[in-house]
């Protein structure tokens, strides 16, 4: 993997760690440019004294120069500039998700609210193995907030939700997802053998945020990249990414990582979505192409009723003409009706569903 240089940047560059300034590095890049940006900036968590253990072992706490900030206000004012900058990348129908802290993730509500973002939805990821209170004078933090928002009020955005309904097993996903900490052999190590960054977020939580709200395809942008995790599982899911990562150390752990990663086949990045995502196919179209002869005869599927094909993709069956939700509703004495199902036509003596056909032409239009 080449670092790309980030001055006077002209195109996109993509599947690229950029090193610098993410606030710099995001106004050098060209406008309406990214589908998605997930973004998972200092907490400011504003540590004054080390934490331990009860056998009194010392916490490996954030205490990095890069989460420190003089005052609230130097935080809000870095919070304002990075949100700007990244709305100035998103593509109309883009989307934004922020993760935080109960130390810093309101504040970056307010501020994603006053830059124009429109708020979706906040999603509490529950982790399934936090670390414990060792002072045991508050609750145990045992959770984070991702706040996910539109460009705008009113813009389009990705949202699959059949994908993300067929991952919790056919239910509804809910905005609390119970997921387990980054540990084991997940966990990235330094040369020295100690972790390579102090909040390593886990793929899963990844893999749900990316399967859900983007596309094969897309441009994924992380401006706080650290060890890479938006990056590996963007590579795996087919999807385009940048990164901005202005620690060398992170970059290096980065690169490596994502030059291991090997992307899925293509079959396997093809995710449920719902009936009413899919093109839309006229049944005149089937007659058209010669799928469907006109003067030929369908059958309902209870073999109750039949009608014949009509040149101009409508039906008629005795006294009945229309379309072929309204001649199935006619017979059926139904106030509606879905023809593409109600209907069959026989090939080689099989009773076939007309929608068999349907999805063959929408199968060629996503190829196409």
């Amino acid at each position: 993997m080449t670092k790309t240089k980030t001055k006077g940047a002209a195109a996109l560059p993509l599947n690229t760690i950029l090193d610098g300034d993410c606030i710099e590095v995001m106004n050098s890049l060209p406008e309406s440019s990214v589908d998605l940006i997930f973004a998972d900036p200092p907490y400011n968590l504003q540590l004054k004294n080390q934490l331990h253990r009860p056998d009194n072992s010392q916490v490996d706490a954030v205490d990095d120069h890069w989460d420190q900030f003089d005052s609230f206000a130097a935080y809000d004012k870095f919070t304002r500039e990075w949100l700007a900058a990244a709305r100035r990348l998103l593509k109309p129908n883009g989307a934004i998700w922020v993760i935080g802290s109960y130390h810093n993730i309101f504040r970056v509500g307010s501020a994603l609210q006053n830059e124009g973002y429109w708020i979706l939805n906040d999603v509490v990821w529950r982790k399934a193995n936090p670390m414990p209170n060792f002072r045991g004078k508050r609750f145990t933090n045992a959770h984070e907030t991702m706040i996910w928002a539109s460009k705008s009020e009113g813009g389009k955005y990705t949202f699959n939700y059949e994908a993300l309904k067929a991952l919790n097993e056919g239910i509804q996903m809910r905005s609390d997802w119970v997921l387990p900490i980054c540990t084991g052999h997940e966990r990235l190590k330094d040369d020295n053998g100690d972790k390579a960054h102090p909040t390593q977020k886990p793929e899963s939580l990844l893999h749900r945020v990316l399967v859900g709200s983007t596309n094969p395809g897309d441009v994924v942008l992380d401006p706080f990249f650290g060890t890479g995790t938006t990056g590996a599982v963007a590579k795996m899911l087919g999807r385009e990414f940048i990164g901005i990562e202005r620690e060398a150390a992170y970059r290096k752990v980065a690169e490596k990582r994502i030059s291991r990663v090997r992307k899925f086949e293509r079959d396997a990045l093809q995710v449920s979505v719902s009936k009413r995502a899919e093109p839309r196919v006229p049944f005149g179209q089937l007659v058209e192409r010669g799928m469907l002869r006109p003067g030929e005869e369908l059958f309902s599927m209870n073999k109750r009723y039949k009608a014949k094909v009509r040149a101009d993709g409508t039906l008629v069956g005795g006294e009945v003409k229309g379309s072929i939700h309204q001649v199935g509703a006619a017979f059926e004495g139904a106030p509606s009706c879905n023809g593409w199902t109600y209907w069959c036509f026989k090939k080689e003596g099989k009773v076939i569903p007309i929608d068999v056909l349907r999805q063959q032409i929408r199968s060629e239009m996503r190829e196409a």
